[in-house]
């Protein structure tokens, strides 16, 4: 074996990483396996001479490489940690779609005075001074509108209730 492996390795290991597509590793596999199974069919090394043994290495080498690349194949794909970041971004964008909704449903049960502050203020952006104008109060009240609404979402949503401070 260990004759066979000096005279005909470096043949079977440029064909196989050809076959491979450049893969080392996987060439040196295959080069593994074509002698191991030269060593399970003894009838194929009783030629006179080594060199009639170079084509069957080289067929049983080719075959074992067209098997492995069907093998892999066949095989479903491996997930790349790419493909893991964009399911975690999908899953987090799940969860916001769902905790806007949440919000959402929440924001209907208050009253129209807190409802018209809490959207000025936080959904909208829109200043203290600014809300107090668009709605012709005091800007103590928006203050103190926003807080009342804000309390009463945390009673609504509590599981929410660390996010919203």
């Amino acid at each position: 074996l260990a004759a066979l492996q000096r005279e005909h390795g470096r043949p079977l290991f440029a064909l196989l990483l050809r076959l491979c597509d450049g893969d080392r590793q996987r060439a040196e596999d295959l080069v593994q396996e074509t002698l191991v199974r030269a060593w399970q069919h003894p009838e194929a090394l009783r030629a006179e001479d080594f060199a009639s043994v170079r084509p069957w290495l080289l067929t049983v080498g080719r075959r074992l490489a067209i098997d492995a690349r069907r093998a892999r194949q066949a095989r479903p794909a491996e997930v790349g940690d790419a493909v893991l970041e964009n399911a975690r971004v999908t899953s987090d964008h799940a969860e916001r779609a769902a905790a806007m909704l949440d919000v959402r449903e929440a924001v209907k049960t208050l009253t129209p005075e807190h409802r018209e502050v809490l959207v000025l203020v936080y959904f909208q952006g829109a200043s203290v001074a600014e809300a107090a104008s668009a709605l012709g109060i005091p800007p103590g009240t928006v203050k103190s509108r926003a807080y009342y609404a804000l309390r009463a979402l945390r009673r609504v949503l509590p599981g929410y209730a660390s996010d919203m401070r």
